[in-house]
């Protein structure tokens, strides 16, 4: 006889209450082994695949991408004894949790399931009455989703999930659109069009309102729910800059020199083949900075009343993705050397850009380094992440008119900012930082001093 096992929704980073769901690797009828990848989720950190601690057969996907679901609830149903040769399972809640030791294969499992009720399907069976306590026990049947956010309007619009993922990464509202493919299915090319601002808008209908839709015809205005990478930022930044007193200090330099260096080390035998960018001068020269002021490196303990000094480096780097911005941590950064961290600091990125930066990969980190430069802006004043103290900004490179032993000359010019915890760290500390990161990158001979 079936076994049915309900899959649920795990906390893949600690603290973690929801996620929205991308895309489903698999469908009702397929055959799945342990640990097999069966969905992409959108977490408040990052994209996150979920593998299946079972094998056996998907019976039923109990949500829709797009849809977000809370921690614990069940997301697929699955036939675990697709050939009946297992003696059949008691009758067991609709949201069952999977044992302990089934889930040991997966990492950031173990939170409590949400056992919830819900009512059965439009023009399904009713459920069979429970077996006199001699009978044999009944099978249990596939539940349907237990707790999910319900789609606007009680509209549910057609698209596969590749077009709903494509929608989400462009930050286009499908309920705001009509599928030109048959039966009203949305497709890539309209996902597209949308994004460009061609696309044409929904027709209203009884199950959905213009508001309902977030297409207001009137105004030309489109919403999008705030959640995800996006909700987890906002959070984040509105905690710091009300709970640490920002100071923000800036410093520009002339980095010819660096940009000279960079360019030997290009034509270097050692260095064939490595992405070498004032990024990695600057990861560099924070590194050593911080060894001579280490309260930029501390962090501020309200609970404890106390001041935690780090006697290491994981260095984060924000990055703009396609879900929002990231701060994946290099670790112990100030243990490599200007090739490692050349290294380290490219497959972050690319890792980061792909969208495939994991959860862990963004906690525990000491100080960060925003590259405002890469979009052409001068300089800012950026937010110190949460659980650290400080924040360098590195801004444009530009031929800039500079005096250079009393002559206009054009130069390599880089502006800096610093902002930094005042509880923590005092403007003197500060602009001792600054002006050693500024001096080591105006010449990166300087660290031979350090």
């Amino acid at each position: 006889m079936p076994e049915y096992k309900q899959f649920p929704l795990a906390d893949t980073a600690e603290g973690l209450t929801e996620a929205d769901i991308i895309a489903w690797q698999v469908k009702p009828g397929d055959t799945v082994t342990v640990n097999q990848i069966v969905v992409e989720v959108e977490t408040a950190k990052a994209a996150v695949e979920l593998p299946i601690p079972w094998a056996g057969v998907i019976t039923e996907l109990l949500v829709e991408p797009g849809q977000t679901v809370e921690v614990g609830a069940p997301i697929l149903t699955i036939d675990v004894d697709p050939g009946g040769k297992a003696a059949p399972a008691p009758a067991a809640p609709a949201a069952e949790e999977p044992a302990e030791e089934e889930m040991k294969p997966l990492v950031g499992y173990g939170s409590k399931a949400v056992v919830t009720q819900r009512r059965a399907r439009k023009g399904a069976a009713p459920a069979p009455a429970p077996a006199p306590v001699a009978a044999a026990p009944a099978p249990v049947a596939p539940a349907a989703p237990a707790v999910a956010s319900k789609p606007k309007g009680g509209y549910v619009p057609l698209a596969k999930p590749p077009v709903r993922k494509l929608a989400k990464d462009l930050g286009v509202d499908l309920h705001a659109l009509t599928g030109t493919a048959d039966g009203g299915v949305i497709t890539r090319d309209d996902v597209q069009a949308a994004a460009n601002g061609s696309a044409a808008p929904a027709v209203s209908s009884s199950t959905v309102s213009d508001s309902d839709s977030g297409y207001d015809p009137a105004t030309r205005e489109r919403r999008v729910p705030i959640k995800g990478v996006r909700k987890a930022t906002a959070a984040a930044m509105v905690q710091s800059a009300y709970t640490a007193p920002h100071v923000t200090e800036f410093l520009t330099v002339d980095v010819t020199p660096m940009m000279e260096f960079r360019e030997k080390l290009k034509k270097s035998r050692e260095f064939a083949g490595v992405k070498v960018t004032p990024l990695t001068f600057a990861a560099k020269a924070v590194c050593l900075a911080a060894k001579r002021t280490p309260d930029v490196n501390a962090v501020w303990d309200e609970a404890a009343q106390e001041i935690v000094y780090k006697d290491y480096v994981h260095l984060g780097i924000a990055a703009a993705t396609p879900r929002g911005l990231v701060v994946p941590k290099v670790r112990d950064a100030d243990s490599m050397s200007l090739k490692e961290l050349a290294i380290a600091l490219t497959e972050l990125t690319d890792v980061a850009r792909e969208g495939k930066t994991t959860p862990a990969a963004m906690l525990g980190g000491t100080i960060t380094i925003t590259n405002v430069g890469v979009f052409g802006v001068d300089t800012g004043t950026p937010i110190i992440n949460p659980g650290e103290s400080a924040i360098l900004c590195l801004g444009a490179i530009k031929d800039t008119p500079w005096v250079v032993d009393g002559e206009i000359k054009v130069r390599k010019v880089l502006q800096l900012s610093l902002s930094f915890d005042h509880r923590v760290v005092d403007g003197q500390q500060g602009s001792e930082f600054l002006a050693d990161v500024g001096a080591l990158l105006a010449d990166p001979a300087v660290a031979i001093t350090y």
